[in-house]
């Protein structure tokens, strides 16, 4: 008679591939003896990489052909960016994710793809990957919604829970059926509440939690703070005829802002200046965004539901072509350009930095994370010149940074959130977050909570 398996041999294993020591290039695999998870495919962002030392463009550390399943959190390009390079590289087994984030990827990869292509013509190498691996991975993508638990196979089951960061992201759970165990890895956590979407939702029953820690070593401006950090700075601009610019992310920082800006336009808290949004992605995402209005916040719904246009507000254009971008100089300030890309390392942003960041009477606005090495990160730290598209340009507009803005969970909200499962879970593997905000929240977890905290290296594997 064959002796009964133990399910304690039943081991698995999680490598961390990317998103390790970094807040970019999320990437990790989860396998057990038959089938390897890949969670997140993304790009390393935040500086304009040689084609010798692009990390993008190296080979994975992996043979993709081995790896049977995808399951992306979200749609940011740290999460999603070298899903087609993965494609073109042999992986041909199914995607996961929500509807929403599948919606808004298609998105950014076609964007993607016209900057990547554009950059290997100038650099004369081949793209990262061609229009074929993008509609490729799309034909391997399958969608679920929330708290709608599905079969990988006979082996993993997977549950996805509102991750409260953008419109579309999720907590993954992933259950190992034979031993019971919880993998859950939660993507980038939300600054709940957000102004937009829902909180983001609790996990209680994690054995084993991969979680973020973009902001683990500091906290957010509160959330009546930050809006009225917005206003004052927005006056102040009006009142001296400058001009502000306002670097943003295409996706939730936009919808975010001009959530904003419409509720202080339209409430009389301030007067009503040209304000041009300037990003022709940012402005498609707007479309998907109200087109997805039952997944906002019940306060955003009933808003809506009063016939209030959120991301729509007196004197706003959009601005469609590089011509009309570029003719946005030639309308008199006071006024505001919301451009991307949100860390200036690319996009319309720098066409306007270089035009607007000379003169003291304007400013610049940072209301998302700023990743080192980028653009961004240098003018936000207080160099007095920075070299655009091979020229320098001296600083001389006013700096200021909203951090209350961010879509990222802060760090006692980490804390927290972790908190809820820290009697159940076994460890804690802590990445997505620059090397020193890591390990303060991995000290920080292991200091207020007594769970095992880790901060894995990247290429490292753990059994579980």
């Amino acid at each position: 008679m064959q002796e009964k398996k133990d399910k304690s041999q039943n081991k698995l294993k999680i490598s961390f591939y990317g998103g390790t020591e970094s807040v970019t290039g999320a990437n990790f695999v989860l396998q057990s003896e038959k089938t390897a998870i890949m969670i997140d495919c993304g790009l390393t962002q935040g500086v304009n990489f040689e084609p010798t030392s692009d990390p993008n463009r190296k080979s994975f550390p992996y043979n993709p052909a081995d790896i049977d399943f995808l399951i992306v959190t979200h749609a940011h390009t740290d999460h999603i960016g070298r899903i087609p390079k993965l494609v073109k590289d042999g992986f041909s087994g199914q995607i996961f994710s929500t509807k929403q984030t599948k919606e808004i990827a298609e998105l950014m990869f076609d964007d993607a793809l016209s900057i990547l292509s554009n950059e290997a013509r100038k650099k004369n190498i081949d793209p990262l990957y061609e229009k074929r691996d993008i509609v490729a991975a799309l034909s391997m993508w399958e969608t679920h919604d929330y708290h709608q638990s599905f079969d990988l196979n006979d082996e993993f089951s997977i549950l996805f829970k509102d991750a409260g960061h953008i419109l579309g992201s999720a907590i993954v759970n992933i259950r190992h059926k034979e031993t019971a165990k919880n993998i859950v890895f939660t993507g980038d956590l939300g600054n709940t509440p957000t102004p937009l979407i829902r909180n983001t939702e609790e996990i209680t029953d994690a054995d084993y939690l991969i979680m973020e820690s973009v902001y683990g070593d500091r906290n957010h401006a509160k959330k009546l703070e930050r809006k009225e950090k917005l206003r004052e700075i927005l006056q102040k601009i009006i009142d001296r005829k400058g001009t502000l610019l306002i670097p943003v992310f295409s996706l939730e920082k936009t919808q975010v802002i001009l959530h904003e800006m419409n509720d202080l336009i339209e409430g009389g808290r301030i007067p009503s200046v040209p304000v041009f949004f300037d990003s022709p992605l940012g402005i498609r995402l707007t479309e998907i965004y109200q087109k997805q209005f039952k997944n906002f916040n019940k306060k955003v719904q009933e808003r809506i539901k009063s016939g209030d246009d959120i991301f729509d507000f007196p004197k706003l254009t959009k601005t469609y072509s590089r011509d009309e971008s570029e003719s946005i100089r030639k309308t008199p300030s006071p006024k505001i350009i919301i451009a991307s890309s949100g860390m200036s390392t690319g996009g319309r942003i720098l066409y306007h930095e270089k035009e607007y960041l000379p003169d003291p009477k304007n400013a610049i606005l940072f209301i998302g994370y700023q990743v080192p090495g980028s653009i961004g990160r240098a003018i936000e730290e207080g160099t007095r010149d920075v070299k655009i598209d091979g020229q320098m340009l001296p600083i001389k507009a006013q700096i200021h940074t909203v951090s209350g803005y961010s879509s990222h969970m802060d760090s006692d909200n980490l804390v927290e959130f972790v908190s809820k499962t820290a009697d159940r879970v076994k460890k804690v593997f802590v990445v997505m977050g620059e090397p020193k905000s890591a390990m303060f929240l991995t000290q920080k977890l292991r200091d207020n909570l007594n769970v095992n905290a880790i901060h894995p290296k990247e290429g490292e594997s753990f059994t579980i």
